[in-house]
């Protein structure tokens, strides 16, 4: 089936430019072409005229956490649910990334492993509605470290599915690595420091040498698969970034040797520099101690500054926002926080569509409103300037498939 879809403005993320009055035609799941306005739709297409509205490619999240209780300060929440609690938990949380404009994510790794390529091969097959997603299966992380739960007794041994990506060395990297990605992953997931929300773990130090990081990056490569970086510490950046890491995941304590590694490197820049504010108002009530409340404190103001900084020199900055850490369905509020620390509306906007396509190497595919691509489409009341305005995503189209229209006239 063939649709039109009319709207006052279209972004342009690859021009960089907003074009009034365009219809973008529809042909089963791809864009088929992009029509002025005054052009003639063909007989029999079904017209969807979206008024004052603009249309832009779907949102791309390069961090969320689908699956497990989001918005939880107390890790050992994660023992007290099943594997088959988590995963029919994770719809809900599928459903209202998407509902919210975000028509694809990488999903960051999960402490239960696995559960995240579950969740994508039935988003894959149309068993439940969500996002495209490529999954990361489980973290990579050294014993005690950030991707593992901490502050049990040292007494107690995690089932297997909680520590399947835990490491010692390099030859251990390696076999993690293969694993993973055999069970299903699409990429690759290193916690390369300490983090901020886990207990006992200190954000800034180096937790993976950069031997394991290369390893790492060296095995997925040869399954065509990229590595994303956990790294607020200024030394585990560098190390993540020398060793050939996709992208770094946070980057608070980036300093000026490392965003000049990162442009030299090609590195991408995934900081989710909105949470912070979500969890100023929602800390206690959410369970997030006061260890971890103080940790997050220090880096959200050297992270931002970090961020601004990246901007200026021209760091290639995807939309990463870590959902999973709130509530899912809320990332579109980072938009504006990004353009409040140094980016142009439609800087903000090729950031969180195009730019995050390539991080994946998915720019033949999405990102962008191009014939040929996934009609992956999303609208909002108002001009695109107003980046407030995505915080109530009124259309959203997934692969041709109108899954939520607040705009068009009921018929």
């Amino acid at each position: 089936m063939t649709i039109a879809l009319r709207c006052a403005r279209l972004v342009d993320v690859v021009a960089g430019e907003v074009l009034d009055d365009r219809v973008v035609l529809v042909d089963g799941d791809r864009i088929a072409a992009v029509l002025p306005g005054t052009a003639p739709v063909p007989e029999g297409v079904r017209v969807f005229d979206l008024g004052d509205a603009t249309l832009c490619p779907g949102l791309v999240d390069l961090h969320t956490h689908l699956v497990g209780i989001a918005a939880c300060g107390d890790p050992v929440h994660e023992l007290r649910q099943s594997a088959a609690q988590q995963a029919f938990e994770s719809i809900g949380h599928a459903r209202d990334t998407l509902l919210a404009g975000f028509t694809t994510v990488r999903d960051l790794g999960t402490f239960r492993a696995f559960v995240d390529v579950a969740l994508r091969d039935a988003i894959d097959n149309g068993t439940v509605p969500g996002p495209r997603m490529a999954v990361a299966g489980a973290y990579v992380t050294v014993s005690t470290g950030g991707g593992m739960i901490t502050g049990l007794a040292p007494d107690i041994t995690l089932p297997k599915e909680f520590r399947f990506g835990s490491v010692r060395d390099v030859d251990d990297v390696r076999e993690r690595v293969r694993e993973i990605l055999h069970h299903g992953a699409d990429l690759i997931k290193l916690i390369g420091t300490g983090a901020v929300m886990a207990a006992g773990t200190v954000p800034g130090a180096p937790e993976l040498t950069e031997a394991q990081i290369r390893a790492a990056v060296e095995e997925a490569g040869h399954y065509g698969a990229h590595v994303a970086v956990h790294a607020h510490g200024t030394e585990g950046i560098k190390r993540a970034v020398r060793a050939g890491a996709r992208s770094v995941e946070h980057g608070c304590y980036l300093d000026d040797e490392g965003i000049e590694l990162m442009l030299r490197h090609g590195t991408y820049l995934s900081a989710d520099i909105w949470w912070s504010d979500w969890l100023a108002d929602h800390a206690a009530d959410a369970g997030f101690d006061q260890e971890a409340r103080e940790k997050n404190d220090h880096a959200t103001l050297a992270q931002r500054e970090a961020f601004a900084r990246a901007v200026r020199a021209g760091v290639r900055i995807g939309f990463g926002s870590d959902a999973g850490g709130f509530p899912h369905g809320m990332q579109t509020r980072q938009l504006a926080t990004m353009a409040a620390h140094g980016m142009t509306a439609l800087e903000v906007l090729r950031a969180a569509t195009l730019s995050g396509a390539e991080c994946l190497g998915w720019e033949d595919r999405i990102g962008s409103v191009t014939p040929g691509k996934y009609a992956d489409l999303i609208a909002v009341a108002g001009p695109p300037e107003d980046l407030a305005a995505f915080t109530d995503v009124r259309f959203v189209m997934k692969g041709g498939q109108v899954v939520k229209d607040t705009l068009t006239p009921s018929e």
